[in-house]
């Protein structure tokens, strides 16, 4: 299969699937369970995806100046502090850690 045959189908299931949602009841979506089980899932591929950004180095497991980068910001974003001091506190954290030859 070349890679446009697999971008091709890639999308007719994406398609599809989404076709498929429309023919649930929405008696069923209106539950409770459903509804918490899509805000969790929402959350676990979140989390999912900022773990993957920041230890993943193509197939392999790389800690660097984003780990304490990221810590960083789950503490910030713990303590309730603007997007904004997060991203610049991360960043500064990583710089510092790069610049000083602690972390690649």
């Amino acid at each position: 299969m070349t890679l446009w045959g697999a971008i091709v189908l890639a999308a007719t299931v994406c398609l599809a699937m989404k076709a498929a949602g429309y023919l649930v009841p929405a008696r069923i979506l209106e539950e409770p369970r459903p509804a918490r089980i899509s805000d969790l899932l929402t959350v676990a591929l979140l989390g999912a995806l900022v773990a993957v950004q920041t230890l993943g180095a193509g197939q392999a497991v790389m800690v660097d100046a984003r780990v304490p980068a990221v810590l960083v910001a789950a503490g910030l974003l713990w303590a309730r502090q603007s997007f904004l001091v997060v991203v610049f506190a991360a960043a500064a954290v990583a710089a510092l850690l790069r610049l000083a030859g602690l972390a690649a």
